[in-house]
């Protein structure tokens, strides 16, 4: 019984810090997430995109393989996967076994080929994050991949790791690579030195050549290749 009491005040207390940050701070995080949920967006706004079986989508920071699987069911599009931790790599080469149509590869992309220590904590594994396990990650350059590959043109790259955006949209802009890709999918991260202001800079850079067509506040946000 008391355990039960416990359990209902500690709730109690999470919900009136969670309100209290909402509608008192007003947090643009929790404000944008709270949003987000509503939309349903990992259901539409992610996967809404016109793509068919010609189109390349890339997914940078595959996990396990999620969102690839559900683009990929969507529209049987050609998907490459970039995977640095070899437990999630080897996890979606297996899930994908077979799949002539879908490249895993067991590297990170970033803005130059590297090595470097990873802190493990699932789907929130981190080269700038810390965590007690670690583990040596390999990356390579977006760019010279994208040569090298011979890919001419990208209808969609989803970027989400953690913190590696601010290394690779740069390398794509100033690379004059950005105007290859249609539909630019980012979770930027607010644990960056100066994350917002890095944003605010590549969001204008990026403004040049596409158009933004959803923003939800360091969750989601998607830029459109302009016609």
């Amino acid at each position: 019984m008391k355990q039960r009491i416990k359990a209902r005040i500690l709730y109690k207390t999470s919900q009136i810090k969670r309100l209290y940050k909402i509608r008192i701070k007003r947090d643009p995080f929790l404000r944008a997430y709270q949003q987000w949920v509503k939309d349903k967006g990992d259901r539409t706004l992610r996967l809404d995109y016109p793509l068919n079986e010609s189109s390349v989508v890339f997914d940078v920071g595959g996990y396990e393989g999620d969102f690839a699987q559900k683009i990929f069911d969507r529209y049987q599009c050609n998907v490459y996967i970039f995977e640095p931790v070899k437990s999630f790599y080897e996890e979606i080469t297996t899930k994908f076994k077979g799949n002539d149509k879908i490249k895993v590869f067991n590297f990170g992309l970033s803005n130059q080929d590297g090595s470097l220590e990873i802190n493990l904590s699932a789907d929130g594994s981190s080269v700038f994050a810390q965590s007690k396990i670690q583990e040596t990650i390999v990356l390579k350059d977006i760019v010279a991949f994208i040569k090298e590959e011979k890919v001419e043109q990208i209808d969609l790259i989803k970027i989400n790791v953690e913190g590696g955006e601010f290394q690779i949209l740069p390398a794509l802009i100033n690379g004059d690579f950005a105007k290859r890709i249609l539909n630019f999918q980012v979770q930027f991260h607010t644990f960056i030195e100066n994350a917002e202001e890095q944003r605010e800079e590549i969001r204008r850079q990026l403004s040049q050549t596409h158009q933004l067509t959803y923003d939800y506040w360091f969750i989601w946000e998607n830029w459109e290749r302009k016609s």
